[in-house]
């Protein structure tokens, strides 16, 4: 699984907030959590949050996708069969097309064993009920630009920036001024030709 689809070159669909959703199966309960990640740091708390708030749980399984380019995501069975329980979850969440996302699926087993099939539907099943009652949201994609200008021009550059929903990543404040910030690509354009605009301002597109 190399590639993650994406809905258009302008948008891409992620979470600002979490749900959970709960499927039981033979007893063993299957309690899903989707929680919004911007980096593998962050999983870390995330899902050591979940295992303090379910001590006794089975299993922990969980997956994640990070980024736009399809090659940040990890997946955990946690102890069940191999394949059971980290992939599905993936699965769940690319069918969704969703991005910067993890999903946690807390298994407290029943005492019926549900074999390699029964454990792939339940864990798919738990990941796609929470990503249900999960409100998806679009967010522009951006490409990241650096700009470099007097402080003089320190007005006209911010009002660039606020018209067109770049985000500042980064900012130096002297006479001469550099900012690093996305811009929208729908709005690459516009924003170069305000900027250039701008006597003495420049504006190059940098990589990573």
């Amino acid at each position: 699984m190399t590639s993650h689809p994406v809905s258009n070159t302008n948008h891409y669909t992620t979470i600002t907030e979490g749900a959970t959703a709960e499927f039981r199966d033979r007893g063993s309960r299957f309690i899903a959590y989707t929680i919004p990640i911007n980096h593998p740091q962050e999983f870390k708390e995330r899902l050591a949050e979940i295992k303090k708030e379910h001590p006794k749980a089975t299993h922990h399984c969980f997956a994640y996708r990070i980024g736009l380019s399809g090659d940040q995501f990890r997946v955990s069975d946690d102890g069940e069969p191999s394949g059971t329980a980290g992939r599905p979850i993936l699965g769940q969440i690319d069918s969704s097309q969703v991005t910067n996302i993890l999903i946690v699926v807390v298994r407290y087993f029943g005492g019926v064993l549900l074999g390699v099939p029964g454990l792939i539907a339940a864990y798919k099943t738990a990941a796609s009920l929470a990503l249900q009652v999960t409100r998806f949201v679009q967010k522009p994609k951006l490409t990241n630009y650096r700009l470099q200008f007097d402080y003089t021009q320190m007005n006209e550059v911010m009002k660039v920036i606020k018209q067109f929903d770049c985000l500042i990543l980064r900012q130096e404040v002297n006479l001469f001024c550099i900012m690093e910030a996305g811009v929208p690509n729908n709005r690459k354009d516009e924003v170069l030709y305000k900027i250039g605009e701008i006597r003495g301002a420049e504006i190059s597109e940098t990589k990573g």
